[in-house]
């Protein structure tokens, strides 16, 4: 599955989160990092979920660029 996952930039560094998975987030002090870091935080946030049994979300969330 596709998840959005959306970044920010922080005034230490970067942040990124996946809106439909609650609680996935990652920081880091580049964005190289923090990309590195929020695959890594899905795949342990899904196999946490199927750990515990729950249902895994289907993603639902999109996101584009739009230049004006």
């Amino acid at each position: 599955m596709d998840y959005a996952v959306i970044y920010e930039k922080s005034g230490t560094g970067y942040a990124a989160y996946v809106p439909d998975l609650q609680g996935c987030v990652a920081t880091g002090p580049t964005r190289a990092v923090v990309e590195k870091r929020i695959r890594e935080a899905i795949a342990m946030h899904l196999e946490g979920m199927r750990e515990d049994g729950d249902e895994i979300p289907r993603p639902t969330t999109w996101a584009e660029v739009v230049q004006l």
